[in-house]
Parts: structure tokens; sequence; C-alpha cells
């Protein structure tokens, strides 16, 4: 088993453990009680550099599980241009958040991206298509429903990567 499926197989199952342990918490809350604690929103990520950019779309949805712990599931759209290459992105990911205070927001946030890239080579175009994972760890600082913040991708691969850079800012809305 190689290094990216350990990190995605550590993070599902901590992520069950501590969603198991939270169980208690939530089976206090009558059905009804459910949907009020669920937040649509989703972010918007740019990044720039010396002749290419990244813009990321993600929409999701969060259940507040107690005032400080959100989990929830989520859509990616990402598309980089860098020079004459492009590459288009989409997948699903799975996030928690952590609020050590109101303000002060951490975050781990596990990718899975489908990418079609396209590199233009002087005379011929080279397209590929690929699976390619991310396990971000961020932190941002969250006022009512925004946070905004910078995320790392610890597993970042500067040859399969979607991104440009493993470090990346953010910015989320909840409602």
């Amino acid at each position: 088993m190689n290094s990216k499926s350990q990190s995605f197989l550590s993070i599902a199952l901590l992520s069950l453990v501590f969603c198991s342990i939270q169980n208690v918490y939530s089976q206090q809350l009558s059905k009804s009680d459910f949907w009020q604690n669920v937040r649509f929103g989703g972010g918007l990520g740019l990044g720039f550099t010396n002749g290419g950019f990244n813009v990321a779309l993600s929409p999701s949805g969060i259940y507040q599980v107690n005032e400080n712990f959100a989990t929830g599931l989520g859509l990616n759209f990402n598309y980089t241009k860098f020079n004459n290459d492009t590459f288009t992105a989409y997948g699903g990911s799975f996030m928690n958040f952590f609020n050590l205070i109101p303000q002060i927001q951490l975050s781990a946030e596990l990718e899975q991206w489908r990418v079609n890239s396209n590199i233009g080579l002087d005379g011929a175009d080279i397209s590929e298509n690929y699976w390619t994972t991310a396990l971000f760890l961020g932190i941002g600082y969250t006022s009512r429903n925004v946070t905004v913040g910078l995320r790392y991708d610890i597993i970042y691969d500067d040859e399969r990567s979607i991104y440009i850079d493993p470090l990346m800012p953010f910015i989320r809305f909840y409602f």
C-alpha cells in the first residue's frame, strides 16, 4: 500500500472513530433537529503565478455536530492554466472543521480528483487523464458565515497535483 493510500485510510478511519464518538451527542437530537444543524455553502480558491493561475469552486454541505466541530461532503471543480498547459479536474471531498475559539478554525480536507490535462508542446499536444488525491490541513479566521485562510496539501506531488503550489489561500461560506 503506498503512502497516499495509507494517508487516505488513516484519515477515513480517524474520521469514522471521531464521528462514532460524536454519535452520543447526535442521539440527543430529535429527527427534526438534524436539518437545523446542516449548513450549505462552499469554497473558492484562487492562485496566481508567473504565466499561470488556478481557480477552484467547491460547493458543499456540512453538519454542525456541536459548536466547535463540523463535518461534511463537497463537490469540487478546478481549472488551472500555466502558459499553454491546461488542467481541468472534478471530484469530491470529505472535510472536518474544528474551531479552537469562535474566530479560529482548523480544517482537514481530503479531496479525490479526476484530472484531464492538455500539455501544449511545439507542434504537438499531449493529453492525459488520471486520478489524484490531495490532503489539506488548514487554518482560517472565521467571522459569522465566512472563513478566510490558508491550507497546505501535505501529500503534494508536483508532477500529479492539480495545484501550482501546496500552499493555497481559501474563502469558505456556509449558511
